[in-house]
């Protein structure tokens, strides 16, 4: 099915050094491969594109893809939308649908909801924040084990797209060209829970400063809890002088 393919790809997701809008499933061993797939984890991957578009990251036809397109639309797995160009006419660009997004897998979302409403309301925010606080713990120390033998931020980011990218995230990363990196989360396998409490956003993005080494900044530039399509931050050294 395809929810155990997906779960599948996301754990041999690896970062991608180059621009993203040039990656290609066929890198990873265990991609999926049925068209529809292939085109749901695009979408996924690099948001909103144009049959054509699909068509040439997939190396399939235009028509092909617009095709797969349109019987993915009829099972509601994503929806068009038209955009004015300056010349010509409107192009149709396809999105995942909230159906869609449903395929790639967030972590048992409603018991994990559950648990964490009956934490807050039996036992309150206190006791929340600590089993957050816990988590954020033994998550720095994971990832600072598997920091060892990294020394640039360049290798300590990749490595940490690759922790993150075996967690669920589809994680990766590209150089900014001016002394950042882009670090991307394309999928957040803990939505639920972070909708729920932001604390947890909160928490994984002070891990990410503490493993990534002092003089590093980190800032949050797109949130998928905030209605963005990923969480992206722009990572680099602190600059000099600085508080």
């Amino acid at each position: 099915m395809v929810r155990e393919r997906v779960i599948k790809q996301v754990k041999t997701l690896k970062n991608n050094p180059a621009n993203m809008s040039s990656d290609h499933l066929e890198k990873y061993p265990d991609a999926p491969r049925a068209p529809s797939d292939r085109i749901l984890m695009t979408l996924k991957m690099q948001g909103a594109l144009t049959s054509s578009q699909i068509g040439e990251r997939l190396g399939i036809t235009g028509e092909g893809a617009r095709q797969q397109l349109m019987k993915l639309s009829n099972d509601g797995l994503v929806r068009e939308e038209r955009r004015s160009a300056s010349r010509g006419r409107p192009s149709t660009y396809w999105h995942l649908s909230e159906k869609g997004q449903a395929r790639f897998p967030n972590t048992h979302a409603g018991l994990t909801v559950e648990i964490l409403s009956s934490i807050q309301d039996e036992l309150g925010a206190e006791a929340l924040d600590r089993v957050i606080s816990a988590r954020e713990t033994r998550t720095r120390a994971q990832y600072e084990a598997a920091m060892v033998g990294c020394g640039s931020l360049k290798e300590r980011v990749a490595r940490l797209a690759e922790l993150r990218s075996d967690e669920g995230y589809m994680a990766s990363f590209e150089d900014a060209g001016d002394g950042t990196f882009l670090f991307v989360e394309n999928h957040c396998p803990i939505c639920a829970a972070a909708r729920f409490c932001q604390g947890f956003c909160r928490s994984e993005q002070a891990v990410f400063e503490q493993v990534l080494g002092p003089g590093t900044a980190i800032e949050r530039v797109e949130h998928i809890v905030r209605g963005g399509r990923r969480c992206t931050y722009r990572i680099g050294k602190v600059a000099a002088g600085a508080a």
